[in-house]
């Protein structure tokens, strides 16, 4: 919430209850019956999403998560854009937890998938000309001429004369008027879509005033840390609180399901603490877990047949019959979402309510979980949703861990607390995005093309065990195991992908680009031996093979042509190019590479093409595909979580790192113009970053890795000659 607001998200909730019984939560939208639509003195609010004050403010409701995104300026502008307001004048709030703010076309609140500006597109446009229309018939009934007289502009109703009202003026009358069931959108240019305008939640995060979870704070609230099992699946079998107990400032120590829970005046006392306790721990079958054994089982298992993903030709017939094939194992690790906010929840807990405050990215979820760990009906929750210091899908589990481990430690304490994660914590009890193992065989056409592909891939299932299995999963297959192979737009006449879906204590979950964080480096790299086995350009073959696909055409030529494809490069720097289509877009990626002799990898440029559709913000589309480098880029360098007996061997920065500021490539980033719907931003400009590296380094040394990260000692482990 921006600092000049001057009512924080509960005090309007409930300011909005007093005035009427829930106005904003009994409308049903698009734009519901007058009849639901609660006085609000001279606000005027014609939707869940929307209301005018009487001095002309807008404040747009958000039902999606801030994680830096830019969600809180990127839906208002489309409010705006069809209120015709003025820009200076328009605010955010972020939505209460309620049916009228759940994604379109799903049951939940949720953000992620790239799917906010997609999902949101129609649903605020039309909100905001709703109530365009109510405001241009408040001033024509007013003035007593035809409302196609009248028309917004810039925050102000303009009539015949030059007459003219203000929002503000006239919100009360237009709150008295119906809510158009069918509103029309301007149609032409846009005043505000389109263009770079700066973020409305910029202020407060420069001005300290934001309020991140780990920030909430409440007089009398304690702060906990938990003890959790050092292996997965492990369970408490005694523990002495007495060390702990003994120290200043710790109140209590209490199990649960999680582990056991220290309860502090505060973080330092609570860590104190914890380090105090002495804890017996039933480690169980977990302990056995280890990199090496689990690699060399899914190694083991791609060279058995899986369940079939998608079938085109005969792949294993034409693959028999071929005078060459080319064989690769492709590996990439487990990996940690480490967001820069560690992971925290505040709950304060009554015997007949529960109030959380936390970074959310599945309130629904979240709220339901609470409110069963809690034994209380959902509606006697209340989930605040804060900033979130980072989510990239760790704020979105369907387990809802760090909530109902908040909720568990509020019953017992039975005092508002707010249960924070240590770095470590999370890096080693957390979630991962899977590793996984790719097997691949192909042959080639007398062009060179793919003529048969044969695609074995070897990992765990996202969705297995959850709520959303049964949408997600079909005939055994994870659909986001598979994503970016199974529906590949290279044209291969024969093509066979097959999944080996295995099952482990480590837990999994989404991560920024799903499956195509690892498909897209598989395919884009083997795809590039294959042009280099063919003697063929790697930009021009891929060409050759979307013909059908103009609009990937478009971002791989664009990309090509921006980076100085072809054109003499400094000694000692390669290029590799990368393309992928996800999340209802288009990205190509260049990357300019250089190696020394230790096997370091040194990336000094990436040229970035996307096709997201129709653009909202151009500033905030540029800063997520930087963000989608960097964090690909962290991933595919350093980025790697290993066990040994059990326990993650990474704990922090320093043996899980990211992209530093002096290793960072100058990066360039160029948008097609189009009038498509819109497309994702947060997730795509991952995918195509690890292969673009990894093709470029080939393209400089020789040396193609398959397995990530391109560490030294992996890169010097695949010079050509090495076993």
């Amino acid at each position: 919430m921006s600092a000049n607001q001057g009512m924080n998200r509960r005090q309007f909730i409930v300011s909005s209850a007093l005035a009427g019984g829930g106005l904003l939560l009994a409308c049903q939208l698009p734009f519901g019956r007058r009849d639901l639509l609660a006085a609000t003195g001279s606000a005027f609010a014609p939707n869940a999403f929307l209301r005018i004050a009487a001095d002309g403010r807008v404040t747009v409701i958000v039902n999606k998560s801030e994680m830096g995104q830019g969600v809180y300026t990127s839906l208002p502008m489309l409010v705006a854009e069809e209120l015709c307001c003025d820009w200076s004048m328009v605010a955010f709030q972020a939505s209460p937890v309620a049916p009228q703010y759940n994604r379109v076309s799903a049951p939940i609140m949720v953000t992620g998938g790239s799917s906010s500006v997609r999902t949101e597109w129609e649903r605020l446009s039309l909100a905001g000309a709703a109530a365009r229309e109510m405001l241009i018939a408040a001033a024509a009934r007013q003035w007593q001429v035809a409302p196609s007289q009248c028309r917004a502009e810039n925050g102000a109703i303009l009539g015949p004369g030059g007459k003219k009202l203000g929002f503000g003026a006239l919100a009360a009358k237009a709150a008295a008027l119906p809510v158009p069931k069918k509103p029309k959108l301007k149609g032409g240019a846009g005043t505000l879509l389109g263009k770079p305008l700066h973020r409305l939640d910029s202020p407060a995060k420069i001005n300290g005033a934001a309020i991140f979870g780990i920030d909430v704070s409440v007089p009398g609230m304690l702060t906990c840390v938990i003890a959790r099992p050092p292996v997965f699946g492990a369970k408490v079998k005694a523990f002495d609180p007495a060390g702990a107990l003994a120290l200043s400032g710790v109140r209590q120590v209490v199990a649960v399901d999680a582990g056991v829970a220290v309860v502090a005046d505060g973080y330092w006392p609570a860590l104190k603490g914890r380090a105090a306790l002495t804890i017996e721990w039933d480690e169980g079958d977990g302990a056995a877990l280890s990199t090496p054994s689990m690699r060399a089982e899914y190694a083991r298992l791609s060279e058995t047949p899986g369940l079939v993903a998608r079938r085109e030709g005969d792949a294993a017939a034409t693959l028999a019959s071929a005078s060459r094939r080319f064989d690769a194992q492709y590996e990439v690790p487990y990996l940690a979402h480490a967001t820069m906010e560690p992971l925290n929840c505040f709950v304060d807990l009554k015997a007949d309510s529960c109030l959380i405050r936390t970074g959310s990215q599945f309130q629904t979820v979240d709220r339901d979980a609470a409110a069963r760990a809690a034994g209380l009906k959902p509606e006697q929750v209340t989930l605040e949703t804060t900033f979130l210091g980072g989510g990239f899908g760790r704020r979105a589990n369907p387990d809802s861990d760090f909530v109902v481990q908040a909720v568990q430690v509020a019953a017992a304490v039975r005092r508002p607390v707010k249960v924070i994660w240590s770095r470590e914590d999370d890096m080693r009890g957390g979630y991962y995005r899977p590793m996984w193992h790719d097997r691949i065989s192909a042959c080639l056409d007398g062009r060179g093309m793919p003529l048969a592909w044969l695609h074995r891939i070897v990992g765990q299932s996202i969705v297995a065990g959850t709520a959303f299995e049964k949408g997600m999963v079909k005939d055994g297959i994870d659909r986001t195991s598979v994503e970016g192979a199974a529906d590949t737009p290279y044209r291969i006449p024969n093509l066979q992908v097959e999944l080996h879906t295995t099952k482990s204590r480590v837990p999994v979950l989404w991560w920024r680009s799903v499956g195509y964080s690892h498909t897209g480096f598989v395919m884009e790299s083997f795809l590039d031996e294959l042009a280099h086995a063919a003697g063929q350009d790697p930009y021009h073959y891929r060409r050759a093979l979307l013909k059908e696909h103009p609009r990937i055409l478009k971002v791989l030529d664009l990309a090509a042509g921006k980076s100085g494809w072809g054109a003499p490069l400094a000694k000692g720097r390669g290029r590799g190019i990368a393309v992928q289509e996800c999340f209802g877009s288009y990205v190509a990626q260049v990357a300019e590479v250089s190696v020394d002799v230790k096997g370091e990898v040194t990336v000094h440029r990436v040229v970035c093409a996307l096709d997201c559709g129709k653009v909202v913000n151009p500033d905030t589309v540029k800063a997520q595909m930087e963000s989608g480098i960097a964090f690909g880029l962290s991933a595919a360098l350093y980025g790697a979580i290993t066990l040994k007996k059990g326990r993650v061997e990474q704990g922090n920065f320093d043996s899980y790192p990211l992209v530093a500021m002096n290793a960072m490539p100058k990066v360039e980033v160029h948008i097609v113009a189009s009038v498509d719907p819109p497309g994702g931003v947060g997730e795509p400009g991952v995918p195509p970053i690890a292969p673009a590296v990894a093709n470029a380094l080939f393209a400089v040394s020789g040396i193609r890795v398959r397995s990530l990260p391109l560490t030294p000692e992996n890169v010097l482990a695949a010079r050509p000659g090495k076993a």
